[in-house]
């Protein structure tokens, strides 16, 4: 049974008499990536420094790591890593000063050839003997990231990880990120990319001013949404016929000899739809499930595009 790595309920805080975060409720599994969606100014960035500690709530309770956020604050710092929208890398050092660094402000007792693999994992190898200032965006995020692994968090905070990067450093973050969930790290992740919280997330949150108005897995919201539909094509323009007659309101395409049916996508409907046709003695030669994506669920639960998603 998966165990949890992060428990919120009723959490809130306001900025004099700005209301920030309006007693929010997250649960995250261990060993998962839990991502947080929300326009501009909706909290996100709040949520993260409230949960590492960095910043107290005004009400409400958390959990991080079995450890309550106000009077374990030390316990909590211990089991996390922060990497925050910038890279926090000397550019000074090296990079494998930074991860020495690093090292030696731990309080755990460090293990040798600590600093050479993380250099080896995060492929900065060729590049660790050059101060920090000469790496590209791609190259000083990762150096940011192995950073924050030295104490080995088993729960670590990406706040906008891959903000500023080009397509492929931000492909390369994703593979990083992946390889951390496989090994049993929790990822708590905020992000302004959907596509990214798509490819990487098990559940999504959706935070808008200060209050979660959707949780669910990037799946579950995007059913959420009208527009969801089955797809039904068949062999004959008379099976068509047959068809349309059995879904009123449905939408054919008589060149592609195709049905789409509304349908909120889920394995029960999906079965209702199916005994359906067998019962009229119709067998569609192929079917398939169409959903918005998450940049429509976004629009749909906020009423803003992801073009202002930020912190």
């Amino acid at each position: 049974m998966t165990s949890s790595a992060i428990e919120v309920s009723g959490l809130r805080k306001a900025f004099k008499d700005k209301v920030v975060l309006d007693g929010i409720d997250l649960s995250v599994q261990a060993g998962t990536v839990f991502s947080l969606l929300g326009p501009n100014g909706a909290g996100k960035t709040t949520t993260v420094n409230v949960l590492t500690t960095l910043m107290s709530a005004d009400g409400g309770t958390a959990r991080v790591a079995g450890h309550d956020i106000a009077t374990g604050a030390r316990a909590v710092r211990a089991a996390i890593g922060v990497t925050g929208q910038f890279a926090a890398v000397d550019e000074l050092l090296t990079g494998r000063e930074n991860l020495q660094l690093m090292v030696d402000l731990g309080r755990a007792p460090s293990r040798a050839g600590r600093v050479d693999a993380l250099l080896e994992r995060f492929d900065l190898v060729e590049a660790a003997g050059k101060p920090a200032s000469t790496y590209s965006g791609g190259m000083r995020r990762k150096l940011d990231l192995a950073m924050t692994l030295v104490g080995n968090p088993r729960i670590i905070f990406l706040d906008e990880p891959t903000t500023g990067l080009d397509p492929r450093s931000r492909r390369t973050m994703w593979s990083i990120i992946r390889d951390l969930v496989a090994d049993g790290v929790t990822i708590f992740l905020t992000t302004q990319y959907l596509e990214e919280a798509d490819q990487l997330a098990d559940r999504v949150a959706v935070l808008d001013q200060g209050r979660i108005v959707a949780q669910g897995t990037p799946d579950e919201l995007k059913r959420q949404l009208p527009g969801t539909h089955v797809r039904f094509r068949f062999t004959s323009m008379a099976e068509l016929d047959a068809a349309t007659q059995l879904f009123p309101g449905a939408t054919r395409d008589d060149d592609a000899l195709a049905l789409r049916v509304a349908s909120d996508g889920g394995t029960q409907s999906l079965r209702a739809l199916l005994d359906r046709l067998d019962s009229a003695a119709l067998s569609a030669e192929e079917f398939s499930v169409h959903t918005p994506d998450l940049d429509d669920v976004f629009l749909a639960l906020t009423g803003h595009s992801s073009e202002v998603v930020a912190k």
